[in-house]
């Protein structure tokens, strides 16, 4: 989960370092979720309270209703014996038999109760004793009475003894009640603080809720305001924005028109003379033949009449002139054809259609194929999008990369080079054509796509132009290209086009 979060940590630091609007709305509602949730702890830890009281509450009551039960039990007890030794009827031994029975029950339950509490212990003990010593006294007077000795059991009861354990008892159960009574207020009285407290803390916390909503509804207004004049200006700016658009694309238009006619008509008017300069070149060839002709003649008949500087003049240097006037003349040529491909390439009209672009790349590597065998490579063509474009412009830049993965390959290792694509979000297109060549410096990476430019040792015929002309082709297709190279390792050319080209799309007006 962390990992997932990473990157977008620098931009939560950026955010919460850079003063804005957004940061005190965020900030303040921070602040009133952290005040509600402590609003919510308060209220939990009071009803754990109240809940603790009431436990309490209800153990104090269990406690006084077994001290007041067992008293009663007791009560009942000797109110049967004595009605007993007056009357001498069974029944009336009733009362004192269920006490009997009860009574040892009751003490248990009192004294767990009462175990682990230290004040009320010494009362419980003592209560539970001295009902102990009341049972006893009773049952030593009713076997006094059951046997007919009932003067006995008089005296007995004349002593007081029973009397005076029965006042004990109560006298404990007195003392259990002021014990309960006294914890009850007190807890009671820490109930009502904390209730008022709970509530002083939640009327607090709702007002400075309602306090923080007002601000970040008044930090929203100015906001939303602050967005809607800068959208005003904003459309203000665009609308001068549009026209100034359409001004500097016309003149854009209007200085490529010029730049191509300017490219056609240098390298025309380039041409004639170029012309003239080959034509010459022939005659002072033919001429060259002729004195060399001469000079064999010469030779032949006068020997002695030969200048030697003059033979290594006409049969060496002028044949060496000659020919690096006629190097020179067709790297001249091949130029000027270049400058006019792409001066009559970017002039051309673009026609769109839906093209097989599998089908288009496995012609050219088809056509290339007498070349991948001599070199013992392999053309690979995966299979490739469609996309709405110009026939022309598509075969060329393929054309271009196909024929340049097959002239830099390494002769080291067997060849490969493979052509594939995929579709992209956004009504894009992406195709590569990757080699096992030689590989491209990564200096060179954005030089070998300028005019007359070339990378690496210069081994491999051609005039830099090839390159510069695929970008050109590209961009006018409104797509662009990159390349990933290293070298020794190879080249993949990424190409990305939209699916369907439009003239706002394409550099038709760049």
């Amino acid at each position: 989960m962390f990992s997932a979060l990473r990157p977008s940590l620098p931009a939560l630091i950026r955010f919460a370092r850079t003063p804005s609007i957004g940061r005190s709305i965020v900030s303040l509602l921070a602040g009133a979720i952290l005040l509600l949730l402590a609003v919510n702890i308060a209220t939990f830890v009071m009803i754990q309270r109240t809940a603790a009281f009431n436990d309490q509450v209800e153990r104090s009551q269990q406690v006084r209703r077994a001290a007041r039960t067992l008293l009663i039990s007791m009560i009942d007890a000797e109110t049967g014996q004595r009605g007993y030794l007056l009357t001498g009827r069974q029944d009336f031994l009733e009362p004192y038999t269920r006490a009997e029975t009860a009574a040892p029950v009751q003490m248990e339950a009192l004294e767990e109760l009462a175990a682990g509490d230290p004040e009320l212990r010494p009362h419980v003990e003592s209560m539970v004793e001295r009902g102990r010593d009341k049972l006893a006294e009773l049952e030593r007077v009713s076997a006094l009475a059951r046997t007919g000795r009932n003067g006995e059991a008089l005296r007995l009861v004349q002593t007081g003894q029973g009397k005076a354990l029965m006042d004990r008892i109560r006298a404990d159960v007195a003392a259990i009640d002021e014990i309960e009574n006294v914890r009850l207020e007190s807890r009671t009285l820490q109930s009502e603080r904390g209730s008022r407290l709970t509530l002083w803390a939640n009327a607090f916390a709702g007002l400075l809720i309602v306090l923080l909503a007002g601000i970040m509804i008044w930090l929203v207004r100015r906001y939303v305001e602050e967005i809607q004049t800068a959208r005003d200006t904003l459309d203000r700016l665009n609308a001068g924005l549009e026209s100034q658009v359409r001004e500097r694309t016309a003149q854009l238009t209007r200085a490529n028109d010029e730049i191509q006619r300017f490219a056609y008509i240098v390298s025309h008017d380039l041409r004639a003379p170029l012309v003239n300069i080959m034509g010459y070149t022939s005659e002072l060839e033919q001429a060259g033949q002729v004195l060399d002709r001469q000079l064999a003649r010469i030779e032949t008949d006068a020997p002695k009449a030969l200048d030697a500087e003059a033979a290594t003049a006409v049969r060496e240097d002028v044949p060496e002139a000659i020919g690096f006037i006629r190097a020179s003349t067709g790297k001249m040529d091949r130029l000027i054809n270049a400058i006019l491909k792409l001066s009559r390439e970017g002039r051309r009209a673009l026609l769109p259609e839906l093209l097989d672009m599998t089908a288009m790349a496995q012609g050219i590597a088809d056509s290339v194929r007498h070349q991948t065998g001599e070199a013992g490579a392999e053309i690979v063509v995966e299979p490739l999008p469609r996309l709405e474009s110009d026939r022309l412009s598509m075969e060329q830049v393929f054309g271009n990369l196909i024929d340049n993965a097959v002239k830099y390959l390494d002769l080291a290792r067997p060849g490969r080079i493979v052509v594939s694509g995929e579709d992209e979000p956004g009504g894009w297109v992406v195709y590569r054509i990757a080699d096992n060549g030689r590989g491209v410096s990564p200096r060179d990476h954005e030089r070998i796509f300028e005019l007359f430019r070339r990378s690496g040792k210069q081994d491999r015929p051609g005039e830099g132009l090839g390159l510069a002309f695929v970008r050109n082709s590209v961009r006018r297709l409104g797509g662009e290209i990159t390349v990933e190279s290293e070298l020794g390792k190879g080249s993949t050319f990424v190409l990305k086009f939209p699916t369907r080209l439009t003239l706002e799309e394409s550099g038709e007006a760049a």
